[in-house]
């Protein structure tokens, strides 16, 4: 159980809880929860917050389904801030977005903002924006950006989490879990991405060989 005692809630009872999702590091959003709100977080492993504006509980999904399961929950070194670690369940963001922090206004990856921020109009379009992104990290190496971590860290490690989240994914199917295998396959999607820039070769390749097997005529097929 969590002790309460230990948190500096401001004068109105709460505590900024920022949201980070535990696999890219990306920050999804900054809410607030009070005493009842952080219990619940983590009695159920999943997100709950305290709407400022109506006033009352809020346990993210629970209307839309974009759930938060919480992986890891750290205080600040003044108590007086929640870093949530999470695997989110879809959009963290009221508009659809993946992130609440969506909009670009100054930093390392502004010369592709247009693209993070473009609405997806196909099936490769968010692997061509996350490309982007994994690019600019292998360049500019922000600090504290997990995916500078693994360029960092070199080729076995990032061969290592292939492997461990190729494992995950084994596991979710085996279990038929709908909702874990989505995330442990999103996980390992980015980063054999990370693998490829890694490996100086580009996602349009590997799309020309899907291409081309999928135009071949079964007579065609060795």
């Amino acid at each position: 159980m969590i002790n309460l005692e230990a948190v500096n809630f401001d004068e109105k009872g709460l505590v900024p809880a920022i949201v980070q999702d535990a696999s890219t590091k990306e920050v999804l959003t900054l809410a607030y929860m009070n005493g009842e709100s952080l219990v619940k977080t983590v009695e159920t492993r999943e997100t709950w917050f305290w709407s400022r504006s109506r006033g009352e509980l809020w346990h993210k999904g629970a209307t839309s389904g974009n759930t938060q399961r919480v992986v890891e929950m750290r205080y600040d070194c003044d108590q007086d801030a929640v870093l949530v670690m999470v695997k989110p369940n879809g959009p963290a963001c009221h508009t659809g977005e993946e992130t609440c922090f969506h909009e670009v206004v100054l930093g390392a990856d502004t010369d592709v903002a247009g693209e993070i921020g473009a609405p997806a109009s196909g099936g490769t379009t968010i692997l061509s924006r996350l490309e982007s992104v994994i690019a600019s990290r292998a360049v500019d190496k922000p600090e504290g950006s997990y995916t500078t971590y693994l360029f960092e860290e070199g080729v076995d490690k990032i061969l290592k989490k292939v492997g461990e989240e190729a494992a995950e994914v084994i596991i979710a199917a085996k279990n038929r879990d709908r909702g874990e295998l989505t995330w442990e396959v999103a996980d390992l999607f980015f980063h054999v991405m990370v693998l490829l820039r890694e490996q100086d070769v580009s996602l349009d390749e590997v799309l020309a060989v899907l291409e081309e097997r999928h135009g071949k005529k079964p007579s065609d097929k060795e």
